[in-house]
């Protein structure tokens, strides 16, 4: 399959060098953990002094004005940074952690530690490969359907998630963060994929799977997290075509709701049932 325009895209778009950067793109200076983006041109300062220029066309300048913690940098570039570029570039970045199986992606998304990685993870001892960890990217240009871009983050879990998801613990994220890379149990997918379902963690007393409508699907679609402000901040919508743009995934993205405890005594229960649900025949 030929790769999507989207693709080389981003691939062109976050090409990187390093060299002098501007401190503010507005008239206050950046905090540290703070971003600012005006017109074609987004400014992330990460912790310190480290600072992450885009402007559409020019790729990624990374300047470290002093000593920075250069484990982290790779965390600022495959995360917000990614997601402002394809936000700039019309591409929609969702928090999200996915499979795939029968050339279709399932995503599960969910506030931060609701699980999506360690489910991720514990589904491919089920024979479903990851296809993206945390951020999720959708090429919304074609008006008939939805495609995926694969992922481009190494998947990452906590150190109580490996016995839990069955996967081996490889090297630390950073020194500052409590997680550590892991080697996905049935390797991953590269290739863009149409989206197959969207499907929302939440804890509830027993594991239960079931469709959302859709007014459910739009009230889900209500993100407040990083990836969504970043989104809303380069499109500019105002309320219409922000309404219009959500109904448009309500519309095209079948979406569903799994409910489980949080309990590790039950967290495999909960993974098969996943798994069984995400391996239906959808094609009758």
């Amino acid at each position: 399959m030929d790769r999507l325009p989207a693709e080389l895209l981003m691939e062109r778009e976050t090409r990187v060098s390093f060299g002098p950067t501007p401190d503010r793109l507005l008239n206050a200076p950046l905090s540290p953990m703070t971003w600012q983006m005006k017109d074609d041109e987004f400014l992330l300062r990460g912790e310190g002094d480290h600072y992450f220029y885009y402007r559409i066309g020019s790729g990624v300048t990374v300047h470290r004005r002093a000593a920075v913690d250069l484990s982290e940098e790779s965390l600022w570039l495959n995360g917000s940074v990614y997601a402002a570029i394809a936000s700039m570039n019309g591409l929609l970045p969702i928090h999200a952690s996915a499979v795939a199986h029968n050339d279709l992606v399932f995503a599960f998304t969910g506030p931060a530690g609701s699980g999506k990685s360690t489910l991720v993870a514990a589904l491919g001892r089920h024979g479903l490969p990851m296809f993206c960890d945390d951020t999720l990217v959708l090429d919304l240009s074609e008006p008939d359907r939805i495609m995926c871009l694969p992922g481009h983050k190494r998947l990452k879990l906590r150190p109580d998630a490996f016995e839990l998801a069955g996967a081996a613990q490889q090297e630390k994220v950073s020194e500052t963060y409590d997680k550590y890379y892991a080697a996905p149990l049935d390797g991953t997918v590269a290739m863009a994929l149409p989206i197959g379902q969207l499907i929302f963690l939440e804890e509830g007393a027993d594991p239960a799977i079931s469709l959302l409508s859709g007014s459910e699907r739009l009230l889900g679609l209500q993100d407040e997290h990083q990836t969504a402000r970043l989104f809303e901040a380069a499109q500019q919508f105002d309320r219409l075509h922000q309404f219009g743009h959500r109904a448009r995934l309500a519309r095209q993205i079948p979406m569903a709701r799994f409910v489980r405890p949080h309990q590790a005594a039950r967290f495999h229960e909960g993974v098969s049932l996943v798994a069984e649900y995400v391996k239906l025949d959808r094609t009758r």
